[in-house]
């Protein structure tokens, strides 16, 4: 499989993760981002035994865009650290079902996963399971009853995107989990993850890593 590499130095690889493989070795045993990056590395430089590549943040399955591993594990332990400290950028572009009330706004929610059912829930404030879930969303286009929108992260909870919108009436197209009353089946969810901004984590500049959506529905209806 052939990943785009969109930025690469000696610490940082950045790709473009395809939608529908997994970031990782799953139960599915399917082939996985992490193993066809590390034989690309591996042939490209003819590097003999194991390739390192530090995985620092994920994206669900069904979601692509960009992504940023490290090359070492000093990388790997700065980035992570950069991302505790709420310096690593990440804007989304989603497609949703109708218009959010709100042009911009600030969601706030708590949430909780029930892990048996692999499942995310907005629950009470005080929920003993409960973890603050903060991001920002702006409308930058509407067509017939979708709309697409830029979305800032400032958390980064399991499937928080598709829940918190899906909470406000806007469940992500093509999303069956948290859409299934307004999606069909074998739809493909309309979630990219489409800019990456981080200090670097050896030369201390920042770094700025893009990629548009596919040219596919429901994309094309926003060109």
């Amino acid at each position: 499989m052939d990943i785009p590499i969109l930025y690469e130095d000696n610490h940082l690889l950045a790709v473009e993760k395809p939608v529908n493989i997994p970031v990782q070795a799953d139960q599915t045993g399917d082939l996985d981002l992490l193993s066809i990056l590390k034989e690309d590395i591996k042939v490209r430089y003819q590097k003999p035994g194991n390739v390192y590549l530090g995985l620092v943040h994920r994206l669900d399955r069904p979601v692509g865009g960009v992504m940023v591993l490290a090359k070492t594990s000093k990388a790997a332990s700065r980035l992570s650290e950069v991302i505790r400290r709420q310096a690593f950028n990440k804007k989304y572009l989603a497609v949703v079902r109708g218009t959010p009330k709100e042009k911009q706004a600030k969601l706030e929610h708590t949430l909780w996963k029930d892990r048996q059912k692999n499942q995310v829930y907005v629950v009470p404030a005080d929920h003993p399971q409960g973890k603050k879930a903060v991001l920002e969303y702006k409308v930058v286009g509407e067509e017939k009853d979708m709309s697409l929108l830029q979305i800032r992260l400032h958390t980064g909870r399991p499937h928080q995107i598709r829940v918190q919108l899906s909470h406000i009436g806007c469940p992500l197209h093509g999303d069956q989990k948290y859409g299934q009353k307004i999606n069909k089946p074998g739809q493909q969810i309309a979630l990219w993850a489409a800019e990456l901004q981080f200090e670097h984590p050896t030369k201390k500049d920042w770094i700025k890593v893009t990629q548009a959506p596919p040219k596919t529905f429901p994309w094309k209806l926003f060109e």
